[in-house]
């Protein structure tokens, strides 16, 4: 699908359904530079695509609701979280499919990406709806990833916990990439929350 004459319509999907059991508590209600962390993903997300944002919750779903600051513009439930990120991935494109040309994923604990970021992996797409623009970081591609419309039906059948990587690997998809060091820095322990927090 190309976009000779008109924009394409794209949707950011923040991920904060995991239970963060790495951490100890609900990482995404901690604060980050006087922000809780879940925001930063929130304000990237909105910086680059407004009012196209959509959350998707699961653990502890209250708290991390409260914590975004109402700054998503749909907030929706995976209740299968337990099962892992497949299954955020799957619900996230079920709700915005129809909608959206493309679907940028962003996981909520990678608080160093910003909406130039992901304005550089819209950029960077070509419109063709089985071309992925992945990010690059640490010899790795991984989120923020953009996803087009020809990639829905295999993101909409994940589950567990293997993400989305079966998809990123195939060979019915061309897959470009943004290099983003920042990408690799999620917050997983709270060591790691208090190191990005004195810098």
């Amino acid at each position: 699908m190309d976009y000779p004459s008109s924009e394409p319509v794209i949707h950011v999907c923040v991920l904060a359904a995991g239970t963060s059991s790495r951490f100890g508590v609900t990482k995404l209600t901690q604060t980050l530079n006087g922000l809780p962390l879940l925001q930063h993903a929130l304000i990237a997300a909105t910086g680059a695509c407004p009012e196209r944002v959509t959350l998707v919750v699961g653990h502890d779903q209250q708290a991390v609701v409260a914590a975004s600051g109402d700054l998503a513009d749909r907030t929706i439930i995976n209740d299968d979280y337990r099962s892992g990120m497949g299954s955020s991935i799957a619900t996230a494109v079920r709700t915005c499919r129809k909608n959206a040309d493309a679907i940028l994923i962003l996981l909520a604990d990678q608080p160093l990406i910003t909406a130039p970021h992901l304005n550089e992996l819209i950029e960077r797409w070509s419109g063709r709806n089985t071309e992925i623009v992945a990010s690059h970081f640490d010899g790795t591609l991984g989120p923020p990833i953009l996803f087009p419309s020809g990639t829905y039906d295999a993101l909409g059948a994940l589950a567990g916990d293997k993400g989305a990587k079966s998809v990123l690997t195939s060979s019915d998809y061309d897959v470009t990439s943004v290099d983003i060091p920042e990408a690799g820095i999620d917050v997983d322990s709270p060591e790691t929350l208090r190191a990005l927090d004195r810098s």
